[in-house]
């Protein structure tokens, strides 16, 4: 199994519809966030069993696959860097941990990063410093923010909520729409685990929160609580 077998078969499956159809929800026009990359128009499903397929390639062939200028062969690898992730030992899983933030330029969309950064980047910082999740949050590269986001669901799944409200703090005056439901997408995740602590995080912050955020966050709330976070004044942060 090679990577050049690899990309013929994810060229065997290229679909030109369906990548037009992708073109226009990956917002890929000039000036939106998705500008510049290229879809060959392969379902998920479909790159996911090529990716079992290919799961045994080398780091070295998947990191060239992820430097790829199509989109669906940086998903593919992706994919074969977490079931690598899953079956390694702990020295294996840091060389893929580190190969990963090398390579955060690449990470360039929310599916990938929604898909990986849970995987790779949450698992293994589980039980070490968050640091590094910081220093993402801090980055002006928008998928790297978002990144530091969602590497927190991985903690969340397991009762850890800490660093990701921290996190949430210093993205709540962010200008990117999709860091802004990433935010409120987590702040429900931890919500549905502890609601106390999601309402004393809105409690504190509701006022200087962009408003996808707040929506997202109250999303499974009752409607007199929706109704109560939604009526409170604004100030800007």
């Amino acid at each position: 199994m090679s990577l050049r077998a690899l990309r013929e078969r994810l060229r065997q499956q290229a679909d030109s519809a369906k990548a037009k159809v992708l073109k226009r929800f990956f917002k890929m026009r000039p000036g939106e966030y998705g500008e510049g990359d290229i879809f060959l128009g392969v379902t998920v499903p479909k790159t996911r069993n090529i990716a079992k397929e290919f799961q045994h390639l080398s780091l070295k062939d998947a990191a060239s696959l992820l430097r790829s200028k199509l989109h669906e062969e940086r998903l593919a690898a992706l994919l074969i860097l977490i079931l690598k992730y899953n079956k390694a030992q702990a020295p294996g899983k840091e060389k893929i941990y580190r190969l990963y933030l090398k390579h955060t330029r690449y990470i360039n969309n929310w599916d990938l990063v929604d898909l990986s950064a849970p995987s790779i980047a949450g698992a293994f910082l589980w039980d070490k410093s968050r640091k590094p999740l910081y220093a993402l949050a801090k980055s002006k590269r928008l998928w790297e923010r978002r990144i530091s986001l969602l590497a927190n669901f991985y903690f969340i799944r397991n009762g850890d909520f800490d660093d990701a409200l921290r996190i949430a703090c210093l993205l709540l005056n962010d200008k990117e729409d999709l860091i802004h439901k990433a935010l409120g997408w987590m702040l429900r995740e931890i919500g549905k685990r502890d609601q106390t602590r999601e309402e004393e995080f809105l409690d504190t912050h509701h006022s200087i929160m962009p408003r996808t955020a707040l929506r997202y966050a109250i999303e499974r709330f009752p409607e007199s609580k929706k109704r109560y976070y939604m009526s409170q004044p604004r100030t800007s942060g």
